[in-house]
Parts: structure tokens; C-alpha cells; sequence
């Protein structure tokens, strides 16, 4: 199976920030916030209700690449390409997912802890393995791990993976990690707090450019 395209953009970046939050509102002023901060890919998970208007919304801004998280269903899949979504990630692994991600050119992740799931994943056509949650299961160590025994997988973790421990995990051997936590913290979002969640973007931003 040759690399997916997007692979080398997500590898540039090095951080999928995942915006996970309790409304679409929160969700939207999250992005922006992120993107004037000079973030400009984004994962926006299914668990937000009307995840789709976030998803058109920042799809049709220009040099934004946009993606939907925790995709549960191919009918889903198709809704979220559909509303502009270019990869599609899911947390665990679901065959039903390939074909439309294929049919649509979107890149797609599925998620993985075990070389059983990681084989299983790349079997139902898994541009890139998300290892998933990464930090309970053993952080970086899992990853360098897991790398050993395929060294042709695109690893992103994601799960407690922070502006921190980010680093780590690339000098593990992961491709690019996902990182949600201060990037989208609700708290400040809903308090208006644009700083705080800016400074957390110029963190992640600085240590994945070191």
C-alpha cells in the first residue's frame, strides 16, 4: 500500500491537535483561536454535537486541513467527507471505514495498541495507526516498541500526549502525534481566556519546530 499523500504533510506538522469539546460553539472558537495562533490542521471529533457545521465551517477556509475524529460508521465517513473532512480517524478498527475514505482520496487513521490490532488495522486499509490511548499504555516506550516490529507503519499516538512529551514520542518513532488537553481546553474557552489557549499552541507549535 503506497504512503498516503497527506502523510508528509501530517509528518511537517507533527502535531493533529484534537479538538474535543462540549458544543459546537466551544469547538469553533477553539479552531480559531488555534489557527490564528498558527495551527492550521485540524481533528475534529464526532463526540461534539453538530460536529459536521464545525467541520464545513473550517473546511471551507483556505489552508486549512480538516479532518473528523471518532468516526463511527461508513454512513458517518461519507457525511463527514461530505462536509469537507480530508482524513477520517477512529480510535479502534472498523473495515467499513476503507472504502469510502478510498473512494474519497481522504487519508485514514485507525486506532491500535496491540501488534494484533496494528496488523489487523493496516489490513482494513489504515493509511496511518493511531496507537491509542498512548499514555496509560505505556508512552513512548509502547511506540519505539511497536516500531520495532513494523518499521513501515505511520504511528501517531495520541492520549495524554502533550506539548511535554511530544518529542519523546517522535524520537520513539512515531510520525506525528494528536494532541487535545491545553490545546482545547474548555475552561478557558469558556471563560474567553484566548491567551491561555494560544500559549498552549505556541508551546506545541515551538517544541515540535525544535
Amino acid at each position: 500500500m503506497a504512503p498516503h499523500p497527506l502523510i508528509d504533510t501530517f509528518r511537517a506538522a507533527r502535531i493533529v491537535p484534537v479538538v474535543r469539546t462540549s458544543t459546537a460553539a466551544h469547538a469553533a472558537t477553539a479552531a480559531q483561536w488555534l489557527r490564528d495562533a498558527g495551527i492550521t490542521i485540524f481533528e475534529i471529533t464526532l463526540t461534539i454535537p453538530d460536529a459536521l457545521s464545525v467541520i464545513r465551517e473550517l473546511a471551507a477556509e483556505p489552508g486549512l486541513l480538516v479532518g473528523a475524529g471518532t468516526v463511527p460508521d461508513a454512513a458517518r465517513a461519507e457525511a463527514c467527507i461530505q462536509a469537507g473532512a480530508r482524513f477520517l480517524v477512529s480510535p479502534w478498527v472498523d473495515p467499513a471505514l476503507a472504502a469510502p475514505a478510498r473512494e474519497a482520496g481522504a487519508c485514514l487513521m485507525m486506532g491500535a495498541l496491540t501488534p494484533t490490532e496494528v496488523r489487523a488495522a493496516r489490513a482494513a486499509g489504515a493509511d496511518v495507526v493511531k496507537i491509542f490511548p498512548a499514555s496509560s499504555v505505556g508512552g513512548p516506550a509502547h511506540v519505539k516498541a511497536l516500531r520495532s516490529v513494523f518499521p513501515g507503519v505511520d504511528f501517531c499516538p495520541t492520549g495524554g500526549v502533550d506539548a511535554r512529551n511530544a518529542g519523546e514520542y517522535i524520537a520513539a518513532g512515531a510520525a506525528f502525534v494528536g494532541i487535545g488537553g491545553k490545546l482545547v481546553d474548555e475552561k478557558a474557552i469558556a471563560a474567553g481566556n484566548r491567551e491561555a489557549v494560544q500559549a498552549a499552541a505556541r508551546e506545541a507549535l515551538g517544541i515540535m519546530q525544535a
